[in-house]
């Protein structure tokens, strides 16, 4: 394959990635709109936005595999299509139960697209220095996508209605159909082995019963069936584990989590995902209605994030030729927990020199360590097992994702619940409804007179302030272990010396066409 076609083939590979991650945050602008438009209640719009992740979480080791058996182009163009669909039916829904239910569909159609393009890359750069080149720019896709999901949100919402964030990924999936049928070559396994249904059933029912017991427990506290699909959901796991380490050819091969810089950079993912999408899922909500700015003045305020999570992953491989990959991945997430810690100070007239600074301490940490994370999980996999291995890899980022809104978002609306007092002309009534979300409180503040509106806005603002402030701290927190988990566990690892090193411990050969 010509270099043309390569990094012709990396763009094509790289829209899939930046669209989904886009949809991963881009909710988040449109959660006014849509609330005031559907009137969801608040476990209902926790579950709008996460399902997504939820379902990319529980199917992606599935599909990983099944990319190496069918084909990963196949997996892609199969995934492109269902995806496109989704997304105008959630574009249209009428109802929060249709809303839900079309991003549960936008989590089917994902989980099959996101494994097969980094396993692609693999296929499509063989040279290793090459490659690396190539994962940081897709790292950069995904991360930056995160990041820009907010400004494109911005200017859709700013132009049209809520549904349009999910419209514009229908054009964006057929010109991935396009341009995968001109340029990318189609890779398998060539030896796949006989499939596992039963592996394949006990993965899915046990992610999905342990995630809707966490959920429950976030959203409504101790139940008997939350308990109950917990303890379920852990046995199926538990099951599924044992049974992959007696199977010649597993679903899931748990011999690669033998590789300590393999499951340092696949833990690093998780928890970095958790502490980002926390945050992005107050910080468009205090944008818009708190400091009262337009979404797309909004979105153009989560620049500063977007642009400096695109510089850390471009440069992270030239950092890491020159450092010890726990420096460069211990000292990005350092610099993520710092600007985390730095948001604290927004406080509810939101000092813009804190936004900026706390954007471009987070982009850039989160940047540069989830860069080479991806370069260590694909590279320490054998060509083989690179739909495997990436399915990981994406598992990490999407059940991060989700637990971030799930865990952080409830933490957050439940401070934000307990702090909003009450206001003297506000009924009682009023006040519990606002206590749901943010924007339950703009619309009852909608009926009130001006006076009382505005000082029931004020302390709707003090109370999500509030919530927002612990949700940054439990952040900062997070990142500020993983930079000590790469700086200790990765110390004198020969697989983390560096990419330039020997985190190859197999031949990089391209995947059989």
């Amino acid at each position: 394959m010509s270099p043309l076609r390569r990094w012709s083939a990396l763009a094509v590979l790289a829209l899939p990635v930046l669209l989904i991650s886009i949809d991963m945050t881009v909710l988040g602008f449109a959660v006014p709109a849509l609330t005031a438009d559907l009137g969801p209640t608040s476990t209902q719009l926790l579950w709008i936005v996460d399902i997504y992740s939820f379902l990319l979480a529980g199917l992606l080791v599935l599909m990983g595999n099944l990319g190496d058996r069918i084909g990963r182009r196949r997996l892609l163009m199969t995934g492109a299509v269902a995806f496109g669909i989704a997304s105008a039916v959630a574009a249209f829904a009428t109802t929060p139960e249709m809303l839900i239910a079309a991003r549960a569909l936008l989590g089917l159609g994902g989980a099959t697209l996101m494994p097969s393009t980094l396993a692609l890359l693999r296929s499509v750069f063989p040279d290793a220095q090459e490659r690396r080149l190539a994962i940081a720019v897709w790292a950069a896709a995904f991360s930056g996508g995160a990041a820009v999901g907010p400004i494109v949100g911005g200017f859709l919402l700013e132009h049209f209605w809520w549904g349009s964030v999910f419209l514009v990924n229908t054009p964006v999936m057929v010109l991935l159909l396009v341009g995968a049928l001109a340029l990318l070559p189609e890779s398998r396994n060539p030896r796949p082995g006989p499939f596992d249904v039963l592996s394949a059933v006990l993965s899915i029912a046990g992610v999905l019963s342990v995630v809707y017991a966490l959920k429950s427990f976030a959203a409504d506290g101790a139940s008997a069936p939350a308990a109950a699909a917990l303890a379920v959901g852990s046995g199926l796991l538990w099951i599924f584990v044992r049974r992959q380490r007696r199977l010649a050819e597993p679903l899931l091969d748990l011999r690669l989590f033998r590789h300590r810089a393999f499951s340092v950079a696949v833990t690093t993912n998780l928890l970095t995902v958790f502490a980002l999408l926390g945050l992005l899922f107050f910080l468009p909500q205090y944008l818009m209605l708190v400091l009262g700015t337009s979404p797309l003045v909004a979105g153009l305020w989560m620049l500063p994030l977007a642009g400096a999570t695109v510089a850390g992953s471009l440069a992270a491989p030239w950092l890491a030729r020159r450092l010890h990959l726990r420096w460069v991945i211990g000292g990005g997430m350092a610099l993520a927990a710092a600007g985390l810690a730095v948001g604290t100070q927004l406080g509810v007239d939101g000092d813009r020199a804190v936004l900026v600074a706390a954007g471009l301490l987070i982009g850039t940490g989160v940047g540069a360590a989830e860069a080479l994370t991806n370069d260590v999980i694909l590279a320490t996999a054998p060509p083989e097992r690179a739909g495997a291995a990436a399915s990981v890899s994406e598992t990490a980022y999407e059940f991060g994702g989700a637990m971030g809104t799930a865990v952080l978002g409830t933490i957050g609306l439940s401070v934000y619940a307990a702090h909003l007092g009450t206001v003297e002309g506000v009924p009682e009534g009023d006040v519990d409804a606002a206590r749901e979300t943010l924007g339950g409180a703009a619309e009852v503040a909608a009926q009130l007179p001006p006076d009382t509106a505005a000082a029931f806005l004020a302390e709707a603002g003090q109370a999500f302030v509030a919530g927002m402030d612990v949700v940054l701290v439990i952040a900062a927190l997070v990142a500020a272990y993983v930079a000590a988990q790469a700086v200790v566990l990765l110390r004198g690892d020969r697989e983390a010396t560096g990419p330039s090193a020997s985190v190859e411990p197999r031949a990089a050969t391209p995947v059989a066409r």
